[in-house]
């Protein structure tokens, strides 16, 4: 999607693991790798850091730094939020309105790998904060336009769950049948940041995977 010195931008697949994990799959940023060490025709070990992840059935946007400059700076905007993310997800019920502001408390639970929302606090939760708006509606489903104000772990699966609006294949979240590649209909869609070394506005709209749902969508 973007490419210069400091900066590799890759629409990824659902499926696709960001960084290496217990499976032994290889992940993006091994492929990113290779596919820089190849092109550049770099002798010994590519550079690339991984600014931010996606879940392994999510597809979309994953920014990967080049330099160690850029990493560092790069990490300073995400963990200060300066950075703008748009989500996409194909619900399977209409919210009852068709834009609203969600706020749950997600207590995480390592051995299952899911998040649980609340509508109150409760112990080791961490307050979770969302902004949804429709975008379409098809004959099954529902396609929602996401802003997320935190970025918890599992947050739009768990809370749109929590909503009674689970996403399309996403069996951990409820619901009832999983997708055939695997994945989930939740697409990162689009960012919009600053530059970390060339100080301009860099704004990446990424194509859904291609699908009949995604395709009606759009």
């Amino acid at each position: 999607m973007y490419e210069d010195n400091h900066i590799l931008i890759v629409n990824k697949r659902p499926g696709d693991i960001v960084q290496g994990d217990r499976t032994g799959d290889i992940p993006l940023s091994e492929i990113a790798k290779q596919y820089i060490a190849k092109k550049y025709n770099k002798p010994g070990a590519v550079f690339l850091g991984v600014v931010h992840r996606l879940d392994r059935p999510t597809s979309g946007i994953v920014i990967f730094a080049r330099t160690s400059k850029a990493l560092a700076r790069l990490n300073k905007l995400f963990s200060e939020r300066k950075t703008q993310k748009t989500y996409w997800a194909v619900v399977k019920n209409a919210p009852s309105k068709t834009t609203d502001k969600l706020i749950h408390f997600l207590r995480r639970n390592p051995e299952q790998n899911k998040s649980y929302a609340y509508i109150k606090e409760v112990s080791n939760s961490k307050k979770a904060i969302l902004m949804y708006s429709t975008i379409k509606k098809l004959d099954r489903y529902t396609l929602l336009e996401i802003n997320i104000e935190t970025g918890r772990h599992h947050q739009i699966r768990a809370q749109l769950a929590a909503l009674g609006c689970p996403i399309k294949g996403d069996l951990k979240y409820g619901f009832n049948r999983s997708n055939k590649n695997g994945g989930i209909h939740l697409h990162a869609r689009a960012v919009v940041f600053i530059h970390p070394v060339k100080n301009e506005k860099i704004s990446i709209v990424a194509p859904p995977p291609e699908d009949i749902i995604w395709n009606a969508c759009i």
